[in-house]
């Protein structure tokens, strides 16, 4: 009979090896599918990309892309949505000239001024707001801008099986990362698939226990087995743990060090506001201004460059553009009373570090070229702002320790360099230079 017991249970173990098997080469079927229709994707996306040129209209689009975003983002869009002022879609097409539209960008006043026709035509249309001025760029900088313009309203192709309006064809993503054809249908297949290997396991596994639990259920005289309830056997089991001095030592012990971890845990969060996301006394949604409009955050955190603090913005800042659009706004009406009032907008700080401990911003940001994101998170992603990082001493030590000094085209640094040279083979790190210091941060 245990011979028996032994083989049975050797082939439901086989049984169960072979549906595990197949779940891992459903898997892996399944993650060569993602792979192929991925690495296809890539193909059709790389082809497009190499037929489509890099500019257009004989200027910079790259460039011009980073001159849009810091100059122009603010009031107009590349497409036809307006603004505060038009959008730009086919600009060069409705313009007189391009020289035109270089003497417009740079002195939109003085073009006004000498009595264009479709200068104050386009003044008139749009409310007479005055376009600022932008003396600085050159020909090929305003050329670069308007190639950008261009090659953003250029309809993306995804080869030649591709026609006007549908833009999701010939392997090309779809929304949710899925591409059109067969790799989704395969994955619904190998999730059906998985589904009933799993349950085939399931199965196995209940014959397996049922199999054992019979073979140790004790034997009467007579041959019979003896049969108890669950309740009972679970009564006995915990019975029986209890009067075991050594797993009531285990669970006393485990208690102790859960609850002291517990503890120190606690003590050491006090004072960290991570996840902080207060309501503002008016709703700003830096998804909308700094996610969609790309409003870069230096226009209206001003100190950031130049100070210790990044500055809240004043009312005159958010007035750049809402004395003219969604003045009707509940939300916008709340500027207007607080500047009628000649009262500030009482804003609630979300990121606050302790008196004793200094940061610069500018320190930061200007010359140590970190990102708003490092620290405060994927802000343009975010309708309400919370406090993403920790801002504790150890993370902020953390970061000096990993962050590389950016000593490129920097004379400052040259000698340091050399010195740290001389001592090591790794790149130069805050923590090379008095990152760790305490004077550095406490003072």
């Amino acid at each position: 009979m245990l011979i028996n017991l032994m083989n049975r249970c050797l082939t439901m173990s086989r049984l169960s090896k072979f549906c595990g098997a197949m779940a891992l080469s459903l898997a892996l079927l399944f993650n060569g599918g993602q792979l192929k229709a991925q690495d296809s994707s890539a193909t059709a996306g790389g082809g497009a990309a190499a037929a489509a040129p890099a500019s257009g209209g004989g200027g910079d689009a790259e460039k011009g892309k980073s001159l849009f975003t810091n100059n122009c983002a603010q009031c107009h869009a590349v497409t036809d949505e307006k603004v505060v002022g038009p959008g730009l879609k086919g600009i060069e097409e409705r313009a007189p000239s391009k020289d035109w539209l270089h003497k417009w960008i740079r002195n939109s006043s003085a073009v006004i001024a000498s009595g264009d026709a479709y200068a104050n035509q386009v003044f008139n249309a749009n409310g007479k707001v005055q376009m600022s001025s932008f003396p600085n760029l050159s020909d090929a900088d305003i050329d670069g801008i308007l190639a950008y313009i261009d090659q953003a309203n250029k309809p993306a192709t995804a080869g030649p099986t591709s026609t006007p309006g549908n833009a999701n064809t010939a392997g090309v993503s779809q929304p949710g990362g899925a591409t059109a054809g067969s790799p989704s249908e395969l994955f619904t297949v190998v999730l059906v698939a998985l589904l009933v290997v799993m349950l085939l396991v399931l199965g196995v596994l209940l014959v397996i226990v049922t199999i054992l639990s019979k073979a140790v259920t004790p034997v009467t005289v007579d041959g019979t087995q003896t049969t108890s309830s669950f309740g009972q056997r679970l009564k006995d089991g915990l019975s029986s743990a209890f009067n075991n001095s050594t797993l009531r030592s285990i669970v006393i012990w485990l208690f102790i060090l859960v609850a002291t971890k517990e503890t120190f845990d606690g003590a050491y969060s006090i004072g960290i506001q991570q996840g902080y996301a207060p309501k503002q006394p008016i709703a700003y949604s830096h998804k909308l201004h700094a996610g969609q409009y790309k409003i870069d955050c230096n226009y209206c955190h001003t100190g950031v460059n130049k100070g210790k603090s990044a500055t809240i913005p004043s009312a005159n800042i958010c007035m750049n553009c809402h004395g003219v659009i969604k003045k009707e706004s509940p939300e916008i009406q709340k500027i207007y009373t607080a500047i009628e009032q000649n009262r500030p907008i009482e804003w609630i700080r979300v990121h606050n570090l302790p008196d004793l401990a200094y940061f610069n911003h500018a320190q930061h940001v200007n010359v140590g070229n970190v990102q708003c994101q490092t620290c405060h998170g994927e802000i343009e992603k975010m309708e309400v702002v919370e406090q993403r990082s920790s801002l504790t001493m150890g993370w902020c030590i953390d970061c000096h320790r990993k962050t590389e000094v950016n000593t490129k085209d920097n004379a400052y640094y040259d000698k340091l360099v050399a010195l740290h040279r001389k001592e090591s083979k790794e790149p130069l790190k805050v923590a090379n230079i008095g990152g760790l210091e305490c004077s550095k941060c406490h003072y």
